[in-house]
Formats: structure tokens, sequence, C-alpha cells
């Protein structure tokens, strides 16, 4: 008898359940809630770009802003996820609640801060990128909004991370579900005033997208506290346990200085692109809200995969794990390249979707073509370096996006824009994404040899 029937818990299905069935039973509600995110965010930016190019280049230029929130959110929940999951799999049920607990409270903490940033810093950060005041007048009302209310958002992410730890991907999938609906039909009746509403244009935008997050937001919690036993959330007496947040940092710092990175990196590329025209950031902004329907389902397929290495490196379980990794990195190398294929065969049509105007059509089709290039080697990449974060190890993740975004990209992206020609700069992608590759397979080698193949030899 284990120690979890033992305790009178079902042993958990992370541990007993087949890998193959396993993670797609984890993962395929992940990537249908990611779909559905990417389809939101593309949706957002179709109604936005009726509005004018100015308007979508206003809300391309205020994603790295965005891109950072989500970063700390998820970030957090990578280390929240290893340590809570990892707990589930020693059968420690008491760090599985205080993880629990203190997760809430660092998600909270994370909104206080971008609450002051919407408050004191959003027109700053319009104001050094552009001096066109359209643009910096549309990027103030929509990121105001996004950061103030961005409660919602951390929130959301909080409940959702921990539906996932314990195995609830269906679930997860359904938080993220409400959201992206409520922000799909707020969209259109908050942009053009629908419905007898004021007509509200990008700030319409905002707020239908912290809405949907508030929906998502109440729809998690209530799934936490109604449908996830293994976790009991609890305000009682509750006290900041500094050596559980230190635990979930060792891994979430990591994690959230590697997706920041990506805000860093979108900046330092708009800026470079602007000095060739505004239209050029445009379709820079549309070809990111292209690619998340690709790369959303692969983010879902680790969002599944994370809490299975996780416990079974808690229970010591090494052929689970080596089986786990195997797998998903056939299905996300399997995936990158279908996007590869539709980026290369249809990149006027995905541009068309966008109100695309002839100059946005001549600039955004060899971007999608020579950008995509790098899905090729993108997925393997992916994959390793959540890997490296669910067994605690979120350094090897950070040198790699370190190396891939800001020595190789920045640099070359900007060394290829002195040509003058527009085109050579997007090569700047495949080719800081060859350098992940080597990197992610030398620290993934690492791994094995210190970290999984002497897993069940401890004690020997």
């Amino acid at each position: 008898m284990s120690q979890a029937q033992a305790a009178g818990r079902p042993e958990n299905k992370m541990g007993v359940m087949p890998i193959p069935k396993l993670l797609i039973s984890m993962a395929l509600p992940m990537m249908i809630a990611m779909l559905v995110q990417a389809l939101y965010n593309v949706v957002d930016s179709i109604f936005v770009s009726q509005l004018g190019e100015n308007a979508l280049t206003a809300v391309s230029l205020a994603f790295p802003i965005q891109n950072l929130m989500i970063a700390v959110a998820t970030g957090t929940g990578v280390g929240v996820n290893a340590l809570l999951s990892k707990s589930l799999g020693e059968k420690n049920f008491p760090l599985v609640n205080k993880a629990a607990i203190n997760a809430v409270f660092l998600y909270v903490c994370s909104y206080l801060l971008f609450l002051v940033f919407g408050l004191t810093g959003v027109r700053f950060f319009f104001t050094s990128q552009t001096d066109v005041a359209e643009i910096v007048e549309y990027g103030v009302d929509y990121l105001q909004i996004c950061c103030i209310a961005s409660f919602g958002l951390f929130l959301q992410i909080c409940f959702e991370r921990l539906l996932q730890s314990t195995g609830k991907t269906f679930h997860t999938m359904l938080v993220q579900g409400v959201g992206a609906v409520m922000n799909i039909i707020l969209d259109p009746i908050f942009i053009f005033g629908l419905l007898g509403m004021p007509r509200m244009e990008v700030a319409g935008a905002a707020l239908a997208t912290v809405l949907g997050q508030i929906g998502g937001m109440l729809v998690g919690l209530f799934f936490n506290l109604a449908k996830n036993p293994e976790i009991h959330l609890s305000l009682r007496g509750f006290r900041p346990d500094w050596q559980t947040i230190k635990r979930i940092y060792a891994v979430g710092v990591p994690s959230i200085v590697m997706a920041s990175i990506s805000s860093v990196m979108t900046f330092g590329v708009n800026k470079i692109l602007l000095a060739f025209s505004s239209t050029a950031t445009a379709a820079f902004g549309v070809y990111f809200k292209l690619q998340s329907f690709i790369f959303m389902p692969v983010f879902g397929l680790n969002n599944g995969m994370v809490p299975i290495i996780s416990y079974n490196y808690g229970a010591r379980n090494k052929a689970r794990i080596i089986h786990t990794i195997k797998l998903s990195i056939a299905y996300a190398v399997l995936i990158m390249v279908v996007g590869f294929g539709i980026f290369q065969l249809f990149p006027d049509k995905l541009l068309a979707m966008f109100n695309a105007s002839p100059e946005l059509l001549a600039i955004g089709v060899p971007s999608l073509r020579i950008i995509s290039v790098s899905f090729l080697f993108a997925g393997f990449c992916i994959v390793a370096g959540s890997v490296f974060q669910s067994m605690g190890n979120g350094v090897h993740s950070l040198i790699v996006s370190v190396a891939r975004q800001l020595v190789v990209l920045l640099p070359v992206a900007f060394l290829l824009s002195l040509t003058g020609r527009l085109e050579a700069v997007w090569w700047a992608f495949p080719i800081a994404e060859l350098v992940s590759v080597a990197l992610s397979s030398l620290f993934l080698f690492q791994t094995y040899k210190r970290v999984i193949k002497p897993i069940g030899t401890e004690n020997q």
C-alpha cells in the first residue's frame, strides 16, 4: 500500500497512467485553451486594424509590457508548478498547501507593481518609442487599462497553475476558455460601440481584454475551491513563508527573467524597425499575433508535460521522465513543422485578415516566410527549456534565452539593418534559433547525465 493510499488519498494519475495517454490527457486541454487564447489575441488585433494602421502599431508597441506581465505571471507559475507537483509526488501535502497560498500572495504583489506602472509610466513608455501623436494616444488608452486592471490576468494565471499542478488541466482549459470567449464577444461591442455601448476604439479592446481576464479569474477561483481537493486555500492566519517563497522563486525567477527577455527583444526590434517605417513595426506585431497560433499549442503541450516530469522526479521514476521528454519533443517538432508549412504557403492570406495595405503586404509576406524558418528548430528548444525548469534548474533555460534573444538576435538584427535592406533583418531569427538548438542540446545532455540517469541508484 502506498503512502497516499495509507493516508486515504488515491494515487495521482501522474504516477500511474501510461505516459502517452497521460500526456495527451494533460496536454490536450491545455493546447485547446492556448489556441483559444491565441484566437482572441488575433481577433483583438483584427478588430483594432479596422481603426487604421496607427491603431495596430500602437497595440504592437504595447506588446512588450503586456508580455512582461505575462512573463512575471507565468514565470512565477513555473516555480509554483515545479514545487507543488514535486511535493505531490513526495506525498508532502502540507507543503502543497503552503506553496498554493504563498503563490496567491506572490501574484497579488506582482499585480501591485504593474498597477503603479499603469498609473505613472505608460505615457513615457510610448513617447520613448515614437513621436506620432495618434500612436501615442492610442497606446496610452490601451495600455493604461491593461495595467491598472491586470489583477484579473495575474490571479487567473495563478488559479490556472494551481489546477494544472494537480493534473486538472481540463478545468484549466475551461478557465482560459471563459476569459477568451468573453474577450472575443466584447471586443466589437466596446471597440465599435455596438448594442448601445459608446464607441471606445482601442480603449474598448483593452476593456474587453481585462473583463475577460477577470471572468477567467472568478471561474478559476471557483474550481480551486470546489473541484481541487488536493489544495486547500485559506487566508486564515496567513503569513508569508519565506522559505517556500524562496523555493518557488529559485525556479520562478530564472523563468521570469527568461520570459521577460522577450519583452526586451521585442522593444529592441521595434526600435530597429521604426528606423525603416512604422509599417515594418506593424508587420512585426502581426507576426507575433499569428505565430501564437503555432507556439501556443506547444506551450500547452509543455504545460501538460511539466507537472508530469516534476511529479515523477519527486517520485523518483526515471523511466516515466524519459518517456515523457521523448514524446513531448516529437509532438512539439511535428506542430512546428506544420506551422512552418502554413507560413510558407499562405503568408498573404494570413496578413489579409489584418486589413493589410499593399505596403504591409510587401513587408509582411517575406517577413513571415523568413522568420518561420526558425520554427523548424524551436519545438525542440521549447521542450528542452521546460524540462530544465520542471527539474528545478531554470538557470539553463535562462542561459539559452539570454543567448538567443540578447546575445545573438538583437545584435545580429542591428548589424543586418545596417545593410539598409529590411528583409535582411528577419534572418536574425533563424540564426538565433540555431544557437538555441546547440545550447539546448548541450544542457539536455548534461541534465540527463547528472540528474536523470542517477535516479534509482541513490541508495545503491
